[in-house]
């Protein structure tokens, strides 16, 4: 999975991007001090895996990961090359969802790019920018299909009736995502790579005292994703950096004096999950304990080829138990006595914590 953290110049996205990859990106006090885009992997936090390892002390520990691409700040007209702007527009369209962070915090002692801090103007700034962009492209591929329309084609007709759906919805100032599609024609969305397609988690990123605080801001950002189907969440990227130079004892310690109990760290992955209905099914043994991601509604023998191509093509059964009954019982021995191992066929679909092992034959 790999995420695009963007947001206008000094909102804070380059510290959060170094807080959760400790990938240590530039963070100044002036724009565009992210030119190219720093990429960094980080582990998904899990604590079922850590309890497996516990269990079985594996050879090898192996969670699953999300890389994190720190875009170039831009700012308005990017879509005319504004900035950074073509550099930026090229980058999120390589990405599967988008982190948009939003100042909602006043500091006199950091510059914003445009004199005030407003987040539903920020919001607006950078969307409007990747509305402008996907209307070029719907109306470069609405030409198009009109164009082959004339020989007659019955198949073009429904693109252009949807192309020009689209059309409408963007010259509305409203993201293609909102809009309610059949599933073929989200699928014929899904390859034209709009940038207002992609799902958002809009970050309402505050001052460190602002933490538990009533914030006006931040509520005005939250109604804003709400409206158009965004995931929204408040995260202080500078704790979060202070957290990333903590051990784990210290880590626990500090966000219990907070009192926020999780890191931002641990809820953004959470919120990305469910935003791209993502689960994962684990593997182990004494070789290896691990993670593996999947789309919810994945049946077992695709969730197998994640594995390798070859459990996939000869698939027999998968042997499941879930985490909470192993944990239960203590061993797989006891699971397997107690006859909790399931066998599943072709048609089983994976649930999030399965433990399994695949049976093949190829």
């Amino acid at each position: 999975m790999k995420l695009g953290v963007v947001g206008l110049p000094n909102v804070g996205k380059s510290t959060l991007f170094n807080a959760i990859t400790k990938a240590g990106a530039q963070a100044a006090n002036y724009p565009f001090c992210t030119i190219d885009p720093n990429v960094g992997v980080v582990a998904v936090p899990d604590k079922r895996l850590d309890a497996l390892a516990k269990m079985y002390d594996p050879e090898k520990y192996t969670p699953t990961a999300i890389e994190f691409v720190d875009i170039a700040g831009l700012v308005k007209d990017a879509h005319r090359g504004e900035g950074l702007g073509n550099k930026f527009l090229s980058h999120i369209r390589e990405v599967d969802a988008i982190v948009h962070v939003v100042r909602c915090f006043e500091d006199e002692n950091i510059v914003h790019v445009d004199g005030s801090v407003d987040p539903l103007r920020d919001m607006e700034t950078i969307n409007l920018e990747l509305i402008f962009a996907d209307m070029e492209t719907v109306e470069k591929r609405l030409d198009k299909a009109r164009k082959n329309s004339k020989s007659g084609d019955k198949r073009f007709a429904a693109e252009i009736d949807l192309l020009e759906r689209i059309q409408k919805q963007l010259e509305a100032g409203k993201p293609v995502r909102a809009m309610a599609l059949a599933e073929e024609d989200a699928a014929m969305v899904r390859e034209m790579f709009l940038l207002t397609d992609k799902p958002v988690i809009y970050v309402a990123n505050i001052a460190e005292d602002g933490i538990g605080q009533p914030n006006a801001m931040a509520d005005k950002l939250y109604a804003a994703a709400k409206a158009e189907g965004a995931g929204a969440m408040t995260i202080c990227a500078k704790v979060e950096e202070e957290l990333s130079e903590l051990s784990d004892e210290e880590k626990t310690a500090f966000l219990a004096e907070l009192g926020i109990g999780e890191s931002g760290l641990d809820r953004l992955v959470k919120e990305c999950y469910t935003l791209l209905g993502l689960i994962s099914f684990l593997t182990a043994g004494p070789k290896e304990v691990r993670a593996w991601t999947i789309t919810r509604g994945t049946k077992a023998p695709q969730a197998a080829g994640k594995i390798h191509t070859d459990f996939e093509r000869g698939f027999i059964r998968a042997e499941i138990v879930p985490y909470d009954t192993l944990m239960e019982l203590g061993s797989m021995a006891a699971c397997k006595e107690k006859g909790l191992i399931r066998s599943e066929g072709k048609d089983y679909v994976m649930q999030d914590g399965d433990i399994t092992l695949f049976r093949f034959n190829v």
